[in-house]
């Protein structure tokens, strides 16, 4: 089977109050999205990588990640105006042979090839396959300042990437949603908003989204310690 990879890369910033996009913040002397694009790149189940970075971020991607690195599999697309148009743009930009697509977002960087090959292996057999983990902290419905309810915790998630499909069915629940005008927060929601099934498998706590300066203190603390699969230096 043919397996594509699409890394979102193409937020801001805003949150990390800086100038230049966070995916290329460094950590440990290397840009964040290095750490992902190494994990990705080494698995030679994953064919192509389609990168989709913001407009502006095209040439810095070049210059400063693809080149220096020497990533051979990856190919730059421009991004869209929202993730979701983001995601969209990568995933016309895969090849027509893809069947399985891997959609992942560069700012998460302690992603493992275990992680992305069992969700490759859930996706031949359920079509659709989300990664997440179970929360840890109880959750409240708030509403005008009021808790107005309080979920069961045995039943909810906290989702993450990598979530990986046959490739024909997102490219169709994407078209649906930019038919209709919808935005999701996630990918498998536009499956979902299909009516087809998702499959849940287990991720990592450590798989971490990084987006506050905060999280780079933490991704700091997994890289002492050793965690990622990524290549070293």
């Amino acid at each position: 089977m043919k397996i594509a990879a699409v890394i979102a890369a193409g937020g801001k910033g805003k949150r990390m109050n800086s100038t230049i996009s966070k995916q290329f913040l460094m950590l440990k002397g290397r840009p964040i999205l290095y750490y992902t694009l190494s994990t990705f790149e080494s698995l030679t189940e994953i064919e192509e990588i389609v990168l989709v970075v913001g407009p502006s971020d095209m040439n810095y991607a070049e210059r400063e990640i693809i080149i220096p690195y020497q990533f051979k599999k990856v190919r730059l697309v421009e991004g869209g105006q929202e993730r979701q148009d983001s995601v969209y743009n990568g995933l016309r930009s895969c090849s027509p042979q893809t069947d399985i697509v891997v959609i992942h977002d560069g700012v998460r960087p302690f992603v493992t090839k275990k992680m992305i090959l069992e969700s490759i292996e859930a996706a031949k057999k359920y079509k659709a396959v989300g990664v997440g983990v179970p929360v840890k902290d109880t959750i409240k419905v708030v509403d005008k300042g009021l808790i107005i309810n309080t979920p069961d915790r045995k039943t909810l998630w906290a989702i993450q990437t990598p979530q990986t499909f046959e490739y024909k069915l997102i490219l169709k629940a994407h078209e649906e949603a930019r038919n209709s005008g919808f935005y999701g927060t996630d990918d498998t929601v536009l499956v979902e908003r299909l009516g087809f099934p998702v499959r849940m498998i287990e991720g990592a706590y450590e798989n971490i989204k990084i987006t506050t300066p905060e999280d780079m203190i933490v991704a700091e603390a997994f890289l002492n310690m050793g965690y990622g699969d990524f290549k070293r230096w």
